[in-house]
């Protein structure tokens, strides 16, 4: 397959008053093996951040962000050439859905129906199932406006992966002159259906394959978390982190107590419930690196975030400059609504129906300190 830094076709798109300070650059990188087109759209703003994006699975394949010597890295883990992420099992940098993370035992009743989805996560639903919107091939345009964005869209047809409904989704990638990545979701379904939609960017601030991601200080506005069973299945109560290996509600490092944790696979992979009336876009987290100075604070209007420490890296992907991803190399940061919400009634309801528009917004924004 072709490098992503070796492109066949270039097309440089101006965005804005500031010409050479915000632009997009398309390139073509290669093709699938049903022989469509994949590009790639690297967003540039006045400061020197870069993001780029790929039109498979909406994927955001790289971020380079400075650190507090100005020195430029990139920080999400994933692949140099497009064969990685073509397959990409661990879902860098990727749009997940149509229901992102769990549903318990790949079913759910939606009025009066059951509904069986795959079951690719032990007995349970994972991301959209076997092949989810993660790994399909998306429109792409380039946006006009005073950021460089690019806006990517899919029409997940009524029966794909077992969901009812066809299902319209749009995810728009947006870098600001403030040092953000902002990702806006729409949907839309002409049925009642479940949607709950993420991006499965993993982090280091220290630079993608650098090490782990266990000396990095996590900050989290959540009191609450959902408890999981042993497959990962919340239980329905909603707990108080106080007195937890979940409490991030104070900077804490986290490999802190992540050895405290117990029923779970060697680390953090649970949702935790935001504080605050969530549907305005409010501060959820902030995630620092010592060592590089880089800070990351996350904003969103959704009601949850998935921590995941990497847990499942085991060394078997060869990521980015050849390095081997163990685990804890990476760290997502998921906003969301809780798992398994559409079999978990007082939950923040997933279903969308045909007279609703679903609307979400998601900001990363970096500084150095």
């Amino acid at each position: 397959m072709s490098s992503l830094a070796v492109a066949s076709a270039v097309v440089l798109c101006v965005v804005g008053a500031e010409k050479e300070a915000m632009k997009v650059e398309e390139s073509v990188v290669g093709r699938t093996p049903e022989g469509d087109e994949v590009r790639a759209f690297t967003l540039a703003n006045k400061n020197g951040l870069k993001a780029k994006l790929l039109n498979w699975g909406a994927i955001v394949s790289e971020l380079h962000v400075p650190d507090n010597a100005g020195k430029i890295a990139d920080v999400l883990l994933g692949f140099d050439d497009l064969d990685g992420w073509l397959k990409n099992p661990a879902y860098f940098g990727c749009a997940t859905g149509r229901v992102a993370n769990r549903i318990g035992g790949g079913k759910f009743t939606l009025e009066g129906k059951e509904y069986a989805l795959a079951t690719n996560n032990g007995p349970n639903h994972l991301h959209g199932g076997a092949r989810g919107i993660d790994k399909r091939l998306w429109a792409a345009e380039v946006l006009k406006g005073d950021s460089p964005s690019v806006r990517f869209t899919y029409r997940s047809p009524d029966g794909e992966e077992g969901y009812p409904g066809n299902l319209d989704i749009a995810v728009t990638y947006a870098l600001t002159d403030q040092n953000e990545i902002k990702i806006d979701y729409e949907a839309k379904s002409d049925r009642p259906t479940p949607v709950n939609l993420t991006n499965h960017m993993y982090f280091n601030l220290s630079g993608a394959g650098s090490g782990t991601i266990l000396d990095h200080e996590l900050e989290l506005r959540a009191e609450r978390y959902t408890p999981i069973d042993l497959t990962m299945i919340p239980t329905g109560e909603i707990l108080g982190v106080k007195g937890t290996p979940l409490d991030f509600t104070k900077p804490a490092r986290i490999g802190a107590r992540i050895g405290a944790l117990t029923g779970d696979p060697g680390g953090y992979d649970h949702n935790l419930c935001l504080d605050g009336q969530r549907g305005e876009l409010a501060l959820a987290g902030k995630l620092r690196d010592p060592k590089s100075g880089r800070v990351m604070e996350v904003h969103t209007t959704e009601p949850g975030i998935q921590f995941y420490s990497g847990n499942f890296l085991d060394g078997s992907i060869k990521g980015k400059g050849g390095k081997v991803y163990q685990k804890h190399f990476g760290l997502c940061l998921e906003t969301q609504h809780y798992p398994d919400s559409v079999n978990q009634p007082h939950f923040p309801s997933t279903i969308l129906r045909p007279d609703r528009t679903l609307r979400s917004t998601t900001v990363y924004k970096f500084t150095a300190e």
